[in-house]
């Protein structure tokens, strides 16, 4: 058994009682979360770049993936707290029996399985897309046109297309499009997945109010560079039905299943079900 194991299966005799997570030791630092994040901002940016600042990203991805997975798997790389710090505020203990009070309750207990929020995702899709292709047909008498001006993030094409071309159907515009609203929308219903249980007395309002609205601001504050075509085209008070329309039919499908356990208690590679053969 290894050092982090040791750590993580640290237990109080006294009681019986076994001790939450990082109790006595935390993550290691590590680079890896935030060389990360500066890849993947390279790779949005190289969308009104240029395809170096796209290879620049890649490499980063990559390289931050790399060190992040490597403090991670198969075995958390963890640093004991100091010994005058636990004296000052004491291990914190999860119930192991019957009976036993909870000095430190973990939230949250369980979470939605992440086939909720694909399923999820996608009930919320259909819902966005009825409100979008409604906006399209009153609007300007074509269900093409939302479809057509979603893949402008993608093809610079659709920014210098006139309203004509827009409104007609493109099977390659379609097919961008259809893969565009897919990813996106399982995406976000797999975020739903963990960002619910976190308000577990509202997750309708969470889900249909809460986050369309911080969704509309960071696309209201973006859209002109990521999607000038749609900036041009859009109508605000449709975008947003359409994203209250997806938080509410995901929020309402998600909500609504069986919620998993996190594992408390158990080491990143038990709860990834992790098998070393040979490695006692």
């Amino acid at each position: 058994m290894n050092k982090n194991e040791t750590n993580h299966q640290s237990a109080n005799a006294s009681g019986g009682r076994i001790e939450t997570p990082y109790s006595r030791a935390i993550p290691e630092p590590t680079s890896g979360p935030i060389v990360t994040a500066l890849g993947a901002a390279f790779l949005g940016a190289s969308m009104v770049t240029d395809y170096w600042v796209l290879a620049v990203g890649i490499i980063v991805v990559i390289f931050g993936m790399v060190v992040w997975f490597k403090d991670i798997f198969p075995d958390e790389c963890l640093e004991e707290i100091p010994a005058q710090l636990l004296a000052k505020s004491g291990p914190n203990y999860a119930i192991a029996g019957e009976g036993e009070k909870v000095e430190r309750p973990l939230f949250p207990a369980e979470v939605h399985p992440y086939r909720s929020g694909v399923v999820g995702g996608l009930v919320g899709g259909v819902a966005m897309a009825i409100v979008a292709c409604m906006w399209g047909i009153v609007k300007h008498g074509s269900v093409w046109l939302p479809i057509n001006l979603l893949t402008g993030a993608v093809v610079p094409d659709v920014g210098t297309a006139d309203l004509a071309t827009l409104e007609v159907i493109h099977p390659g515009w379609l097919a961008i499009a259809i893969g565009i609203h897919l990813a996106m929308s399982i995406a976000v219903g797999s975020l739903y997945t963990t960002a619910l249980p976190m308000m577990p007395r509202r997750p309708i309002f969470a889900g249909g109010v809460l986050v369309p609205v911080i969704v509309t601001g960071l696309v209201w504050a973006t859209l002109r560079v990521v999607n000038p075509a749609l900036e041009k085209y859009i109508s605000w008070p449709w975008f947003i039905a359409s994203q209250f329309a997806f938080g509410i039919a995901c929020g309402w499908w998600v909500s609504r299943g069986e919620m998993v356990s996190t594992m408390t208690g158990k080491t990143l590679a038990q709860r990834l079900r992790i098998e070393r053969g040979g490695k006692k």
